[in-house]
């Protein structure tokens, strides 16, 4: 899952962000992540995902709307035993006045 990354031009979530308020027209637009787990998590997606929602918002000033989660258990993968699924309304870009 390649998320944080927040330059244009690279190939992250974030940077789809970019792309999405680059493109003209009146059509909401999202972002989605899809993660995947033990069951239980050995590795917890939440910290992982609050970092996207903190970067985009302060690092690349994208406002994003509220996280949508939708949760998925019992798959059949050794590993990848349960998925999480993500998604942000990608609303604009943040006008800060820094003075």
């Amino acid at each position: 899952m390649n998320l944080l990354h927040p330059y244009a031009g690279n190939v992250s979530s974030i940077s789809y962000c970019i792309k999405l308020l680059s493109f003209a027209g009146s059509e909401r637009k999202a972002v989605i992540v899809i993660g995947y787990e033990h069951s239980p998590a050995i590795i917890d997606l939440s910290p992982l995902i609050r970092s996207f929602e903190v970067i985009t918002e302060y690092v690349a000033e994208i406002e994003l709307s509220n996280r949508i989660e939708i949760s998925r258990v019992g798959l059949i993968h050794p590993i990848h035993q349960s998925q999480r699924i993500f998604a942000w309304e990608v609303l604009g870009q943040i006008k800060r006045n820094y003075t």
